[in-house]
């Protein structure tokens, strides 16, 4: 009955929001923010190479108007902080599909696993456009596809992690992309020249840096989670080359840059069912800084409607045009599933609505939540032997606690407040003693 129920809430929210997809028309609006915002008209945009690194894989993250470097809480940590690996939960399996404009998609699989305090994962992304090529009779003579791919291999580690300091967590992407452009014919003879897309595809070399600083502050409800994240990331760093096959004389030569960037975010939950997300971000042209593009900015708003159902939204302003995004996230048994609607100025001169999907199987959490029950109760167990002035017994249990967590505080705590009592009545016992 209750698998029942949450199955008709996720197909009446799909329903509504599919319905309204074509009605929304937000243009006038956006017009409006950006005349507000014409200044931050980025006259360097488009300039580098591979943009669609820059292109959301879809889910949870796009929901939050990508602003994500600092909760990056899921999966979808992968193309905004290489850091959170090694704090996720669970371990995870994803399948998305962005469908992007001019009829181009996204399609990304990804995975990542956790040990302790080490994380690690790996991803691939493809993005692809139909290739159509027409003679100057309007013959269609050639048809295939543009893409570019991108596989990711991720390792973070979350140094210093304990109870009342969640640790830093540092981590790295090793990232290499192909871009492939379909071979293109003779002008004059309608015949496809071998190896003349091979002469302009492109690869490229890159990495990830991140960092994840998580810890509780202005905190209005009871939960080990940390509530206030900040994370720092520095994305794309790298090169890429292209003229492979090339008869020419100059080969393999650089391409434009890469669309390298720096974000710094914050994410906060003030009451538990409401998340609060800020970023900022700026371009970094590798090759020539001073052709670096301008900053922008983004927010988002996620509110846990049910324990199963949450609501998110996102505003991303770029380049002067605001892209807006309205989703959901719904759990249901080990999947988990995200329908994201984005309203987006920042890719087109014309409005264009793009729908995302997204899965992802929790495969649980390796043994850690009964890990945590267990230092749990031997906490609790010494709070009663404490209670009951058996101190030596009280101290053995929270030892207990600290054998199979090292870093638990309240343990490390309440032996000392233990063991201060002990000491100060053997003081007594010596004094009494002595007389």
């Amino acid at each position: 009955m209750i698998k029942t129920s949450k199955l008709s809430i996720l197909l009446l929210f799909l329903t509504i929001l599919l319905s309204q997809v074509s009605a929304i028309d937000l243009t006038d609006a956006t017009s409006r923010l950006s005349e507000i915002f014409y200044s931050t008209v980025d006259s360097n945009e488009g300039t580098t190479s591979f943009r669609s690194l820059n292109i959301p894989s879809g889910g949870r993250a796009e929901s939050l108007g990508t602003a994500y470097t600092a909760l990056a809480d899921d999966i979808s940590f992968f193309d905004y902080n290489p850091a959170a690996s090694s704090v996720l939960k669970n371990t995870e399996f994803s399948v998305y599909h962005n469908s992007w404009i001019s009829d181009s998609s996204m399609e990304t699989l990804a995975g990542t696993i956790r040990n302790g305090n080490l994380g690690m994962g790996a991803q691939i992304r493809c993005f692809y456009v139909p290739f159509t090529e027409y003679n100057i009779f309007g013959d269609r003579v050639a048809g295939s596809y543009y893409s570019e791919t991108t596989a990711t291999l991720n390792m973070a580690y979350n140094f210093l992690a304990g109870y009342n300091f969640k640790g830093l967590a540092v981590g790295m992407n090793l990232k290499g992309a192909w871009r492939s452009i379909p071979d293109y014919t003779d002008n004059d003879t309608d015949q496809i020249i071998s190896g003349s897309g091979l002469a302009q595809s492109g690869a490229a070399v890159m990495g990830d840096l991140g960092m994840l600083l998580r810890f509780n502050a202005g905190k209005f409800y009871s939960s080990r989670d940390p509530n206030l994240h900040i994370g720092v990331s520095l994305m794309n760093a790298g090169a890429a080359f292209t003229g492979f096959g090339s008869k020419s004389s100059t080969g393999i030569i650089l391409d434009d840059p890469l669309p390298t960037r720096i974000s710094a975010g914050v994410s906060y939950q003030m009451i538990k069912p409401v998340i609060l997300t800020l970023e900022f971000r700026q371009p970094i042209n590798i090759q020539s800084l001073s052709k670096s593009g301008k900053w922008s900015a983004g927010t988002g708003l996620s509110i846990q409607v049910t324990d199963f159902f949450a609501v998110l939204s996102g505003f991303l302003l770029q380049g002067g045009n605001p892209r807006i995004s309205l989703g959901s996230q719904f759990e249901l048994s080990k999947i988990i599933m995200n329908v994201n609607y984005t309203f987006d100025l920042t890719t087109s001169l014309n409005p264009v609505n793009h729908i995302s999907l997204s899965a992802k199987i929790n495969f649980g959490d390796r043994g850690r939540k009964t890990l945590s029950d267990a230092v749990d109760s031997y906490y609790n167990e010494g709070l009663e032997y404490y209670a009951h002035g058996q101190l030596d017994k009280a101290i053995d249990s929270w030892n207990k606690a600290l054998a199979i967590d090292k870093r638990f505080d309240p343990a490390i705590e309440a032996i000392q407040t233990a063991q201060k009592a002990l000491d100060l009545y053997q003081h007594i016992i010596d004094i009494q003693s002595l007389d």
